[in-house]
């Protein structure tokens, strides 16, 4: 009896499939510029999110090359229908935080301790600190936001906040991408975690909930421009 495993593709590997397709076909052809994000994601009814992340794909796979502030493009390589799985993408990470973590702080900000506002100023420094090395790893920034999870004082919201940020950092989509986006200059708000250190100082649940809200907003609007002006 012939049978074969069955998989549960991730969105954007469907996504990065139809597209490769597409290319292939001769639809797009070598050197023309990609539609806009907006028009293939109403096209393929999926979100935003999911077509940045299967151009990511694409472009680990040499198929496209993203020209920030310009566009994408595809190059000459000859697109393979299989599209390997390389974890979740930066942007879907970047939702789940946005709705767990923006809770998440405005808990802290009424509960919150005087020895956590110390340790979130040394997670601060240590982020300027890090800001000035050329291969920042980003470490203090993850500790800054654990030490909000633990002031929640909810295990659960720890737990996923943690596990989260581990996702980041072990998926080869979102680790490459991130190092990409590095070498260009886009960087972790330190005005952003001021602000957000500041309405927990106040100890004021709305302000924190806001402020945690505009960075992941921030963070995901400085990612999408990588994909030129057709992703603002």
């Amino acid at each position: 009896m012939d049978l074969q495993v069955i998989k549960a593709d991730r969105l954007y590997i469907k996504v990065a499939q139809q597209l490769s397709k597409l290319i292939r076909d001769g639809g797009i052809k070598p050197g023309e510029r990609f539609p806009a994000e907006r028009d293939l994601a109403v096209k393929l009814g999926v979100s935003r999110p999911t077509i940045r992340e299967a151009m990511i794909a694409l472009e680990l796979s040499g198929i496209i090359e993203i020209r920030t502030g310009s566009g994408i493009y595809v190059t000459g390589k000859k697109p393979s229908l299989e599209t390997i799985d390389r974890g979740i993408g930066p942007f879907e990470i970047l939702e789940i935080r946005y709705i767990v973590e923006s809770e998440a702080c405005a808990l802290a900000a009424e509960r919150i301790t005087e020895e956590q506002l110390v340790q979130l100023r040394q997670a601060l420094r240590e982020m300027e600190e890090e800001e000035k090395q050329e291969d920042a790893t980003e470490k203090a920034d993850w500790k800054f936001h654990s030490i909000i999870a633990e002031a929640s004082q909810n295990s659960a919201i720890y737990q996923v906040v943690n596990w989260l940020w581990e996702l980041r950092n072990e998926s080869v989509l979102s680790t490459t991408f991130l190092e990409n986006i590095r070498k260009e200059g886009i960087h972790p708000s330190l005005n952003d975690h001021r602000r957000i250190l500041e309405a927990l100082e106040k100890r004021n649940a709305e302000r924190a909930r806001i402020a945690m809200k505009n960075h992941i907003d921030n963070a995901t609007s400085a990612a999408a421009a990588h994909f030129g002006p057709d992703a603002s």
